[in-house]
């Protein structure tokens, strides 16, 4: 008998890369949804982020430790390689950082590597109306969608005043991924 017939199938596993935006904290609402629709998930976050979300609380959801930094050579891998990745909320800066290639922090060094080991990949941009006008934005959403990856509908909110997070959808990264996943 296969010792592997045993064991259960491997849920697919979901990366959120979630930047330091005002909503961010909400970001227990795309978990969620991610393990409703049985993927098991890990967090990468920005280094600024982690003033923004609720550090023990996402672990315990997820069951694994929020990635932040580079592990060092012989540590363990702390997650299980990603079938996918969700980043949201995405911010101007890491957008652009990442249509660029600057691989400056383990967030955007995954969303780099992950175009060359063909994994799908979501983004939900957040930010607002001043920095959407920037042409550096267009210009990195243009490359991003020529690299493959799938880009949320969010309209940027107005400047100084925060918000949109009503209009914020969540589940729209898992409705982009599903389909390049399940294929």
């Amino acid at each position: 008998m296969n010792e592997l017939s045993d064991q259960q199938p491997r849920k697919p596993f979901l990366y959120v890369v979630v930047c330091a935006a005002g909503i961010a904290g909400d970001v227990g609402k795309l978990i969620t949804a991610a393990q409703d629709q049985q993927w098991d998930v890990g967090v990468v976050a920005t280094p600024q982020v982690l003033g923004f979300i609720d550090v023990q609380v996402i672990e315990a959801q997820t069951g694994y430790p929020i990635r932040s930094t580079w592990r060092s050579p012989g540590d363990p891998r702390p997650l299980p390689p990603a079938d996918a990745i969700a980043v949201a909320p995405a911010t101007f800066n890491t957008i652009n950082k990442w249509a660029a290639g600057i691989s400056d922090t383990l967030a955007v060094g995954i969303l780099c590597e992950a175009y060359g080991l063909g994994i799908p990949t979501a983004v939900l941009p957040y930010l607002n109306t001043a920095q959407a006008a920037h042409p550096a934005y267009r210009q990195s959403l243009d490359r991003l969608r020529e690299m493959g990856v799938l880009i949320g509908s969010y309209e940027p909110h107005r400047p100084k005043a925060g918000g949109g997070a009503d209009r914020f959808r969540w589940e729209e990264a898992l409705e982009l991924l599903t389909p390049e996943v399940s294929e």
